[in-house]
């Protein structure tokens, strides 16, 4: 008999390169994320009374808050500033060399400066300090150096050092730029609750998002009404239903009595059961063939609820009634997808 040997298959050089690069790669990834993670959770044991003295003095702000920092402060800045605008607080990015050649006259009184630097030695973030003064703007300042000239002229003073950068040089803003991200998160936070910031008010800045869409669409912009809305009386046939079903292509056709009250509703699913029990559609009636209790809702219910419901009861279309119970209109589940309800 024949003697089957196996031997042990062994990887290509290039192929082993490949997954040590891998590997040392993931460790890097990992290394970074655990220190900036750990730069970020320092910053809560270090949270004090003057964090909320920020809070407090950028609430009672009767102007605009206005962010300003150099190169990568400044690119965390614009974010702070785009995301109290988006939460209630008015509030707009300053470049500070452009501020020093001209933009100063953005600033009003009654405005609040958060000014952001990791050394508080940027000159051109001090050089604008004289001119907060005399125009009576307070500065809050987010900094890695509680000592530094920045920190000792603010009004307020975050501290956002870190004990290392996630570059192994130290060179590189990485640990000390998502430290001081995180604290303008904290800060745009607490003000929204602060301000009672709701739902509804976040929708009034995002009209065009999905959220915006969700918050201020009601079921009466995207219900089908008047002619557009499928109805036929109880007594006709099922077959002048059927022919009602087609015309609106909406699936199903209210049913109501002589005096146009809600009697149910005919579905594709109920014509489907009618045929394979046998019904015929010379003799049957629309009253005989209706759901007699079907789901409603309020044209001036958000459009969102009428997603929840269906998805709920597992249908994809709401008969839409006002409070007498009369039928103003029929939402289907693909009017919520084409104005991006869902």
């Amino acid at each position: 008999m024949r003697r089957v040997t196996t031997s042990k298959v062994t990887k290509p050089k290039s192929a082993r390169v490949a997954t040590l690069k891998a590997g040392t790669s993931l460790d890097v990834g990992r290394r970074v994320l655990d220190i900036e993670a750990r730069a970020v959770q320092a910053l809560i044991q270090r949270l004090d009374r003057g964090f909320s003295d920020a809070v407090d003095l950028l609430y009672a702000c009767k102007g605009k808050v206005v962010v300003s920092g150099m190169g990568k402060s400044g690119l965390i800045g614009q974010k702070i500033a785009a995301t109290m605008a988006s939460t209630g607080t008015p509030s707009f990015f300053l470049h500070p060399a452009e501020g020093l050649h001209g933009d100063l006259g953005m600033l009003a009184r009654g405005d609040v400066l958060i000014a952001i630097s990791n050394s508080g030695e940027t000159q051109e973030i001090l050089q604008l300090l004289p001119f907060m003064e005399r125009m009576g703007v307070p500065v809050v300042s987010i900094v890695g150096r509680m000592g530094s000239t920045l920190a000792k002229n603010s009004a307020v003073a975050l501290d956002v050092s870190v004990t290392e950068e996630a570059c192994p040089m130290g060179l590189a803003p990485t640990a000390s730029t998502t430290a001081t991200l995180a604290m303008g998160d904290a800060l745009a936070v607490a003000l929204l609750e602060k301000r009672g910031f709701k739902e509804q008010d976040f929708a009034q800045f995002h009209p065009g998002g999905t959220l915006g869409r969700r918050l201020l669409v009601k079921v009466r912009d995207v219900m089908h009404a008047g002619a557009e809305l499928p109805q036929v009386q109880e007594t006709v046939s099922t077959s002048v239903a059927l022919l009602e079903m087609s015309a609106k292509k909406l699936g199903m056709t209210t049913v109501v009595d002589r005096a146009g009250a809600l009697v149910g509703v005919i579905t594709d699913g109920d014509l489907r059961r009618f045929v394979q029990e046998g019904g015929d559609f010379s003799r049957g009636t629309a009253g005989s063939l209706a759901s007699r209790r079907p789901k409603m809702i309020g044209p001036d219910e958000l459009a969102a609820k009428a997603v929840e419901m269906m998805e709920r009861y597992a249908i994809t279309t709401l008969v839409v009634a006002d409070n007498a119970k009369r039928i103003v209109g029929v939402v289907h589940l693909h009017d919520l997808l084409k104005h991006g309800i869902i």
